[in-house]
Order: C-alpha cells, then sequence, then structure tokens
C-alpha cells in the first residue's frame, strides 16, 4: 500500500485554496490548509509535509516567500510548488534562490496542478535519495565549544539552549563552524549565505555584515565583544571556540 502524503495548501483565496485541497484529497493526499503567511508558520511549527503549494501574494505580514524561507530552514526534505497570479523573473528567481521545486501561474487547471504535484514529489525523492547516497558515513551532528548542531533536523543548540535562526543564519554558523581552522573571506559567505556571487570585496562585506550582526545577535552573549564569530580586519571572518 502507497504511503499517504501529507500536503500543506497555503492561499488566501478561499475558492482556490479549496480547489487545490480537493484535487490532492482526490488523489489520496492528506491536506491542511492555511489561508495565510501566520496560520502557515503555526503548522509549519511542529508538522513536517512531503508537499505545500504556497501562494506567494499571501494577504498578512508573512508573504509566500517567507513561508518558503520557513518550510527550508525547518522541514528541507518537503516539495515545495509556488503559485501566484502576478508572475515576474524578479519572484521566480527569489523563490528558485530559496530551493522551490516548481514554479506556476495562476489560474491552474486540475491536469496542469496534478502533473506539477507529480513532478516536485518525484524531484524531491530524487534529491533525498543522492543526498543520501552521498552523505552516506557522515556525521550527523556538528560540534564546536558550546555549540552542536544537528544537521538532519537544523537545530542549534548554544550551552544545550536551543537557538531560533533563519534558513540563512543557520547556513553562515555552519560554514564558519566548519571552517573553523581558516578565516573565510566576505566574498564565500556570501555565495554560501545567497547563493549569489558579490561583484567585489566591498558589496560582498557590506551584504554579509548584516547576517553577521544578525547571527551575533543570538549567540554572543556579548554582540558587542563577540568571541565566537570574529572579524579579521581586511580578511574576513573566524569562528573561534
Amino acid at each position: 500500500m502507497a504511503e499517504t502524503v501529507r500536503s500543506l495548501v497555503i492561499d488566501d483565496e478561499d475558492t482556490v485554496r479549496f480547489f487545490m485541497a480537493e484535487t490532492l484529497k482526490r488523489d489520496g493526499h492528506e491536506v491542511t490548509t492555511a489561508r495565510n503567511g501566520e496560520e502557515a508558520l503555526e503548522r509549519l511549527r511542529e508538522n513536517p509535509f512531503d508537499l505545500a503549494l504556497v501562494d506567494l501574494k499571501l494577504g498578512g505580514r508573512i508573504d509566500g516567500l517567507r513561508v518558503l524561507e520557513a518550510i527550508r530552514w525547518r522541514w528541507p526534505s518537503t516539495a515545495v510548488i509556488i503559485l501566484t497570479a502576478h508572475g515576474s523573473l524578479e519572484s521566480a528567481v527569489a523563490a528558485i534562490r530559496e530551493g522551490v521545486d516548481l514554479y506556476l501561474l495562476k489560474p491552474l487547471e486540475m491536469e496542469e496542478l496534478r502533473e506539477a504535484v507529480r513532478e516536485a514529489l518525484a524531484r524531491r525523492r530524487r534529491a533525498t535519495t543522492t543526498n543520501a547516497a552521498g552523505e552516506e558515513g557522515a556525521a550527523d551532528v556538528l560540534r564546536c565549544g558550546p555549540f552542536t548542531v544537528d544537521l538532519d533536523k537544523r537545530q542549534v543548540q548554544v550551552h544545550g539552549r536551543t537557538i531560533e535562526l533563519t534558513q540563512r543564519e543557520y547556513r553562515l554558523l555552519v560554514h564558519l563552524i566548519e571552517n573553523a581552522q581558516r578565516v573565510v573571506p566576505p566574498q564565500e559567505l556570501v555565495r554560501v549565505v545567497q547563493d549569489y556571487e558579490p561583484q567585489g570585496v566591498r558589496e560582498a562585506r557590506d551584504i554579509i555584515k548584516w547576517y553577521i550582526y544578525s547571527l551575533r545577535r543570538k549567540v554572543e552573549p556579548d554582540p558587542s565583544n563577540p568571541r565566537y564569530i570574529v572579524n579579521i580586519r581586511e580578511a574576513g571572518y573566524t569562528f573561534g571556540e
């Protein structure tokens, strides 16, 4: 018997949300819905999903890209389809950078939606299988000084206390810990955090300093006198134990 697919449908339009939910239910999915970004984050806090359909232009303070970032940080194996009635190159690129599996324009036909769901789930299964094969035997937990990072759950603890990080803060911290033996230049950190190639050192410094500032506020005992995330003048940053 095939395993039931657990799906999350997030859209602020009642009729669209109902259409997508009913289509998935007819195909055997176990469906949870959310009307806005706030509800979506609540659903995602403790519940993993195999698939998420996310409207890009959600009403309220939290848009679809924020929800996508939360999914990728909390449940990285979830297949994600972004939907919008206001398609643009900029929004598509932003979604792809955050790790979306498919990007579709509304309105959707039933068969188009079904085909997209099948493709997204298949793509995510292939990625998960490849990662598992490539990481066989790798450590699941990263430890350095008072820091413990569960790489499977993407959870970070400092002195035994769990720290809530955004996806990009998490990438930054893990890369610094994994390269604690050297000074990491700002250009490299920007590539890791944003998957973007900065135009020179100055741009890289301007971009990464805000992520450094935000991360220090969460992990340093005294952010104004950092102990762990240390700036090496004119060179970059290193992780101090």
